[in-house]
């Protein structure tokens, strides 16, 4: 609160100081510095109330998989998967509180058969990493002529994006035990050479009872890689917590959203125009290409407002 009052007494202090400004331009201009540097530290302190989520300074992992589109849709997981990785890893101009800076480990991926991925898993480690991306979570659409058609026509594809808290075995929201897995080991794939292992050291655990499945093929290690999915599945199944207990809420559905037409949470146009929407917000940009190199950030600030809507409004209660 105090931080409030100073900003409030700061606030104060320039109205005062602006009505005197009215018969002298000098001070006007001497004025706008200040004007713009409270009016940036009210918007950060506005925008840290958005983060009440007590996750939501858990890392990010982030799980695509394809949908219906084709080759088209693969090359679409792939698409999507730069996006995040360039929104992580900005420019030292573009840092700021919506785009903090993430370290980027890509966990797993599944080959597409022509182009493109059939799925990916990786996870971004930064401050507010999962507060932030939770906005991206459910069906990605895309509409552009396809690269993959010889007759230019315009195709339509989808991907599913879940986005889960990195936790920890300390952490006691998921209990797993040893009867409820299954853990499969295999040879990593890859493109050949000195770096693809000769030993099955990548990892697949399968939860029985909700047939949840994590891969990762990322580390040398045998160990390494089942730490890794075991991380990565215990934040699927509090996902999953959390999605039922909103389905019991009446509350959004979250993955249960098959990744098809009619169940997109953003759709992202390149042809007979150019447009990014997000359905649940509102929030449009034109800049298609800039949002595929990583500039999301008016569609996590737009779903953070729109959460805290919500909940305001009784719609979305925590």
């Amino acid at each position: 609160m105090a931080a409030w009052d100073q900003l409030e007494r700061r606030a104060r202090d320039l109205e005062e100081l602006a009505e005197l400004a009215h018969e002298d331009s000098e001070l006007a201009e001497q004025l706008i510095p200040d004007q713009v540097a409270l009016e940036r530290e009210v918007h950060q302190r506005e925008l840290a109330l958005l983060f009440n989520d007590p996750y939501a300074d858990h890392n990010a992992v982030i799980s695509i998989t394809v949908g219906q589109g084709g080759i088209d849709a693969q090359d679409w997981v792939e698409i999507l998967l730069r996006m995040y990785t360039r929104w992580a890893q900005p420019s030292s101009h573009q840092v700021s509180t919506l785009r903090p800076g993430c370290e980027v480990e890509l966990l797993d991926t599944s080959p597409g058969e022509e182009a493109g991925l059939k799925g990916a898993t990786v996870v971004l480690r930064g401050r507010r990493a999962y507060g932030l991306l939770r906005a991206e979570h459910g069906v990605h659409r895309l509409v552009r002529i396809s690269p993959f058609d010889q007759n230019h026509r315009r195709h339509t594809s989808f991907a599913l994006v879940e986005v889960m808290p990195e936790l920890d075995e300390a952490e006691e929201e998921v209990v797993i035990g040893p009867d409820d897995i299954r853990i499969d080991t295999y040879r990593s794939t890859g493109a050949g050479g000195q770096h693809v292992n000769k030993t099955d050291s990548a990892v697949r655990i399968t939860h029985l009872s909700t047939g949840l499945v994590v891969s990762v093929q990322n580390e040398r290690s045998q160990i390494k890689n089942r730490e890794i999915a075991m991380r990565i599945l215990r934040g699927r199944l509090f996902q999953r917590q959390l999605e039922e207990a909103a389905l019991r809420r009446e509350e959004l559905r979250g993955d249960v959203l098959p990744a098809e037409f009619g169940s997109q949470i953003r759709n992202y146009v390149m042809q007979p125009y150019t447009l990014v929407k997000d359905l649940r917000t509102g929030v449009e940009v034109g800049n298609v290409q800039a949002v595929l190199d990583g500039e999301i950030e008016p569609f996590l600030e737009g779903w953070l407002r729109w959460r805290l809507g919500q909940r305001v409004n009784g719609q979305r209660p925590d």
